[in-house]
């Protein structure tokens, strides 16, 4: 391959247009942070529920993931009151809000799940058993995915899941055949493509056809599959499944989303005679990962689609169906920030004299591959004290041999950021843990909950016996 010009990561030294320089770069942005964080006034050490985060560190070592139980809880709960609310008065019961496991589980947070009053939605056998050993009921439950194993479908049905959410044709002969063996009905949801094209990256945007989930409205897969499932003895249809995309700030995409939704579902009910009882909008609310990011309030959220959904209902002239959400990003995305410690940092000046500082830290992309994989913006800010320098425009980076090992592509941060300073960067609660890897042989960071001034750790720090525990070499 020739040489090429640099790509537009680099040599690109001006700040975004939507990085405003601080006037005080010591300052928290609102909506960022879990809702216990602050800077203490006399250091300007960054706290979470009273707790410096240069103890956490201390105690945990760097780099970490902090979550704030409090906040945590405190979101699933505004989830499941405002939609209960919003939808009790428009269409006479409550909704079941599922939280969403793929953005981040782990047995404690099920945990929480649980006592807050919201079902499950996982996606994978490994996410099931941390379900089930955490204690959720397997009827909370519903069990995702686009290729799903026998045996987990198998653990499933055993352990008499909610639902299942069938996402092709060749599923339901699966499903019903792994019924039959087990002697129950199976109770399934039909994952349905609506043709919605959510405003949102290319890779997280789900609802459009030319990608791998779900049973195609346009081209009648969803209605052959709806039939079908009604022929099988061993299957129950609930009803119809929907997911348009992550990290959405407005509701008309999920206002068309419902439209052809239960178009389909009066399809179904009048043509096939199936008596439907549900339907899943899904989830992919957005949250706040810089100031461009205005996500609704979520009692707006829920009272908008409580809206679209009774006027969709009155058009089609079909029962009120029970409606279900799917959480996962809004609800831990905030709730939760990394900790860093900084190393090595040097100042980078191209032609014309612009320059950046590149502050590399203990991790990268081994805890956080968003910015490589979604180019996704995050913040970032000083935690361990407070400065007086001058905002310099920095790149924070991580230890990986990649030049793609970026975690903030763009902050301001003190000039006088160096070696043994704490970085924290917020809004790292979905996807990250999730998504985290042994890239380079790197040991993947303890997750910790702030509750009541105390540090608890839910899932500890691997250790290089853990890596050499697999290699049987």
């Amino acid at each position: 391959m020739r040489a090429h010009e640099a790509g537009a990561l680099h040599g690109q030294l001006n700040a975004p247009s939507w990085l405003q320089r601080p006037t005080d770069v010591n300052d928290l942005l609102p909506g960022l942070w879990p809702q216990s964080v602050r800077r203490g006034s006399q250091c300007g050490i960054l706290k979470v529920g009273n707790l410096k985060v240069t103890d956490i560190a201390e105690q945990v070592g760097t780099p970490a993931y902090v979550i704030d139980e409090a906040d945590f809880r405190a979101r699933a709960r505004a989830f499941k009151t405002a939609f209960d609310e919003a939808f009790s008065k428009e269409l006479g019961g409550p909704v079941d809000v599922y939280y969403a496991g793929k953005a981040f589980i782990c047995t404690e947070v099920v945990r929480w799940v649980r006592d807050e009053g919201l079902n499950l939605d996982v996606c994978s056998g490994g996410e099931l058993a941390v379900a089930l050993r955490a204690g959720m009921p397997g009827e909370r439950i519903g069990l995702h995915g686009n290729n799903k194993s026998d045996a987990e479908i198998l653990r499933a049905l055993e352990h008499r899941v909610g639902r299942i959410v069938v996402d092709s044709l060749a599923e339901i002969e699966q499903v019903a055949r792994l019924a039959e063996r087990v002697g129950v009905v199976a109770p399934v949801m039909l994952r349905t493509t609506v043709g919605v094209e959510a405003h949102t990256h290319e890779f997280i945007a789900t609802a459009h056809e030319d990608q791998k989930f779900g049973l195609s409205l346009a081209s009648g897969a969803a209605f052959e599959a709806a039939r079908r499932v009604g022929e099988l003895p061993a299957l129950k249809l609930l009803g119809l499944h929907s997911h348009i995309g992550s990290q959405i700030f407005e509701v008309a995409g999920f206002e068309v989303a419902a439209r052809r939704l239960l178009a389909l579902y009066g399809r179904i009910v009048n043509e096939l005679g199936l008596p439907l009882g549900e339907v899943d909008l899904g989830g992919g609310y957005g949250i706040m990962y810089n100031s461009t990011h205005v996500p609704l309030p979520v009692e707006t959220l829920a009272k908008g689609m409580a809206d679209i959904v009774a006027r969709e209902i009155e058009a089609h002239q079909v029962p009120a169906p029970v409606v279900s959400i799917e959480p996962g990003r809004a609800i831990v995305g905030p709730s939760t920030f990394t900790v860093y410690t900084v190393g090595i940092t040097k100042d980078v000046t191209l032609d014309g004299g612009q320059s950046r500082r590149y502050i590399s830290v203990d991790g990268g992309m081994s805890d956080n591959i968003r910015t490589a994989l979604y180019d996704a913006d995050y913040s970032a800010t000083l935690a361990n004290r407070r400065s007086s320098a001058e905002p310099r425009l920095s790149r924070v980076v991580g230890k990986h041999c990649e030049s793609g090992d970026i975690i903030v592509k763009d902050e301001f941060l003190p000039a006088d950021v160096g070696e043994g300073d704490l970085i924290a960067v917020p809004a790292t609660g979905a996807y990250c843990r999730s998504l985290a890897s042994n890239y380079n042989h790197a040991l993947r960071p303890p997750v910790v909950a702030v509750k009541d001034n105390e540090v608890r750790t839910l899932m500890r720090r691997e250790t290089e016996d853990d890596l050499m525990a697999l290699d049987v070499g």
